[in-house]
């Protein structure tokens, strides 16, 4: 469990940068101050994933109390639910997931990643539970993958699943990657189809299978993040290409016009699909309108662009 330890920790350290911040020009990108607007006495904990719906409302995803939180895009407060339906602590079986995310009375640290899908339902996924869940805009239950406190590499359990994505025929993906390495596909009512991955750096292969998008082609893009790469698949899970020493990416996010929005750690790039980076969203550091501890990334279809961070904040970035 020593490596699971450490890789669990990266991002907080400096070396998690992939390249010098100095070498990649800036977007163009600024800080919106402070946003969103929190109801009083409220505080994000560890800001694990953030989505963007087709209205420009934003869902964030947290490690405590209220754990989705939805807001406007001016960052007006609409709701919050998920409390008691997100793990509190993943329990005696998963100590490495435990050494960054529990704490005593640790409130829904399991929170790892949230994505809408084209049809606007909401899934969650809680990495020390080990489920995913689907929800209707109307915030119901519709679909549970997974046995909640049940880890396992059937095809009926996850060990500690990290993100989600959607396929243009709603088929979808699942990465489970901290206590496994491997690529889960279901068809658009759940139902399983098939797998791949296995634990290694070869391609194919996996060290932590961290955030997964598609594109347009039906294409599924896996940040392999402990092997610091992306790497490229087609719609059966057959290896095509990777881009190999562009960063220890924790989340991903697809623009409209086929780019990629890649976070992690004070890195926060843009990517295009022959994984060139085109430039920085923001300086690195803990000030507003810098990143630090990037883990989820969102873009709406207006091009905001929204980072969720493990230091207990979620910024709004726009064009100047």
């Amino acid at each position: 469990m020593h490596f699971w330890r450490l890789s669990l920790l990266a991002f907080v350290f400096p070396a998690f940068a992939f390249c010098q911040q100095g070498g990649i020009a800036a977007l163009g990108y600024k800080g919106v101050p402070d946003w969103p607007d929190l109801p009083a006495g409220w505080n994000f904990g560890e800001a694990a994933g953030v989505a963007a719906d087709t209205r420009g409302h934003v869902l964030v995803f947290h490690r405590g109390p209220h754990p989705i939180m939805e807001f406007e895009s001016s960052g007006k407060f609409v709701r919050s639910w998920g409390d008691g339906m997100i793990s509190w602590s993943p329990g005696p079986t998963t100590p490495s997931y435990a050494s960054i995310a529990a704490r005593p009375a640790c409130d829904s640290c399991g929170a790892h990643s949230i994505r809408v899908d084209p049809e606007g339902n909401i899934w969650a996924v809680d990495a020390g539970g080990h489920v995913v869940v689907k929800m209707n805009p109307k915030r119901r239950v519709m679909l549970q993958l997974g046995r909640k406190g049940v880890p396992g590499t059937g095809r009926g359990n996850f060990n500690l699943p990290t993100d989600v994505a959607f396929a243009p025929n709603g088929d979808f993906y699942v990465t489970d990657g901290y206590g496994n390495a491997r690529v889960l596909k279901f068809s658009h009512d759940g139902q399983y189809q098939f797998e791949w991955g296995a634990r290694g750096s070869g391609p194919g292969e996996f060290l932590l299978p961290h955030a997964v998008v598609l594109d347009q082609k039906g294409r599924v893009y896996v940040s392999d993040r402990e092997n610091r790469r992306i790497e490229i698949f087609d719609s059966s899970g057959k290896f095509l290409s990777q881009w190999e020493n562009v960063g220890a990416f924790s989340g991903l996010a697809m623009t409209k016009d086929q780019q990629i929005w890649a976070a992690g750690g004070d890195r926060v790039v843009l990517l295009n699909l022959e994984g060139q980076i085109l430039g920085r969203l923001a300086p690195p550091g803990r000030l507003p309108g810098q990143v630090s501890a990037a883990h989820g990334v969102a873009v709406s279809d207006a091009g905001e662009v929204y980072v969720a961070e493990l230091n207990w904040r979620v910024q709004k970035f726009v064009k100047r």
